[in-house]
């Protein structure tokens, strides 16, 4: 336990005197180390911290950094873990642009949350949209059967009319189904109601739409990133598809905003950097260097990855998925639609303590300002 406080804050430790390589190496189910800043008395003293970037005990030290190494490389050539930085990423920073308004204003805009089989966000990104005052509705989605498929499309259509935000939950769609995940997400916004429904929700009542992770990667998957609508399937259309180390990735990562022309990041800045948590195994963003372009020179790129120092990277430290161009997040044309792999939904009080940063990019704030 100490090993890893020590690894993950990058902090030395020193064992007191008395404590013996039997009770630092016993078993303690149920126990708890706890890192305090005075003389408390509680439990029994083990040591104190300090800066010398090792660990000691009776006049003995082992770097941090020889310990690191042994703890991570273990395993490495079983489940390689690191993927090096090959090349320099741009920065990328976009123009501001003047943003589109709704032709109404609306009080207490309505979110529409559809629940797919595998989608686990959907509680978070409730209490997100709740939070910021908007008026968010989980609507669940049966697929047990042909009839509970149709009631579904049904219940949704009808939904959809009275919803101002469409926002796609994060999950594992049918346990990321071969051939990607998303796929039945994608299917069933592919029926003539619900495609006719997004279509008015974006071309003629102004809406907003928002998928992440999961979510992100069906709207990618239909097109409506970075087209702005539903599309037909293409070969040239960017894609997300397995982390370069071929598993799943949880952890904290950073991201720069590069664009923020979107209702959604009205109350971020270019330059800005978020902490963000990450939880996907399919989460590379892929496409062909004209794609690329196109995404850069219409300010379509919303995040990128970077490191501790604020520049976009390939390092898998930082860029977990080892998308191109460090690319977290995109935008529509005009910005009313957002895919991002990171969860900015999974915040909240006494969350991430021990992990420096700013959370909190104000995506649903935004959202509700864009239509007051």
């Amino acid at each position: 336990g100490i090993l890893k406080m020590c690894m993950g804050n990058g902090i030395g430790f020193s064992f007191d005197d008395h404590v013996s390589l039997d009770t630092i190496f016993e078993k303690k189910y149920g126990a708890f180390i706890l890192e305090l800043s005075g003389d408390e008395h509680v439990g029994i003293s083990l040591g104190h911290t300090d800066k010398r970037q090792g660990i000691a005990w009776c006049g003995e030290s082992v770097s941090l950094e020889k310990l690191t190494a042994l703890y991570e490389n273990k395993l490495e050539k079983v489940y390689p873990a690191t993927v090096a930085g090959k090349q320099e990423i741009p920065v990328l920073s976009a123009e501001k642009k003047e943003l589109v308004r709704p032709k109404a204003s609306i009080a207490t805009p309505r979110v529409l949350i559809p629940v797919f089989p595998g989608t686990n966000c959907e509680y978070d990104s409730l209490r997100a949209v709740e939070r910021a005052g908007l008026k968010g509705e989980i609507l669940v989605l049966n697929n047990l059967s042909a009839q509970g498929v149709a009631n579904s499309v049904e219940r949704f259509a009808k939904a959809l009319k009275n919803s101002q935000i469409v926002f796609i939950p994060g999950g594992f769609s049918g346990g990321d189904e071969p051939d990607g995940s998303g796929k039945f997400i994608t299917a069933f916004f592919r029926n003539g109601a619900i495609k006719d429904g997004i279509a008015d929700l974006m071309e003629n009542r102004d809406g907003l739409m928002l998928g992440i992770c999961n979510g992100f990667q069906a709207l990618i998957k239909l097109g409506l990133v970075p087209y702005g609508k539903i599309t037909d399937p293409s070969a040239d259309a960017p894609t997300l598809t397995y982390n370069t180390i071929g598993r799943h990735q949880s952890r904290l990562v950073r991201t720069r905003i590069a664009s923020n022309n979107s209702p959604w990041l009205m109350e971020t800045n270019v330059g800005d950097v978020y902490t963000v948590p990450i939880s996907h195994g399919e989460g590379r963003f892929l496409c062909s260097n004209e794609v690329l372009k196109n995404l850069i020179a219409n300010g379509q790129v919303a995040t990128q990855y970077v490191d501790l120092n604020g520049n976009p990277t390939d390092d898998i430290l930082f860029n977990p998925n080892g998308s191109v161009a460090a690319i977290e997040g995109i935008l529509s044309p005009d910005g009313r639609i957002l895919g991002k792999m990171g969860h900015s939904e999974r915040i909240g009080d006494g969350l991430y303590q021990n992990v420096p940063g700013t959370y909190e990019m104000g995506l649903f704030t935004s959202a509700k300002k864009y239509f007051g």
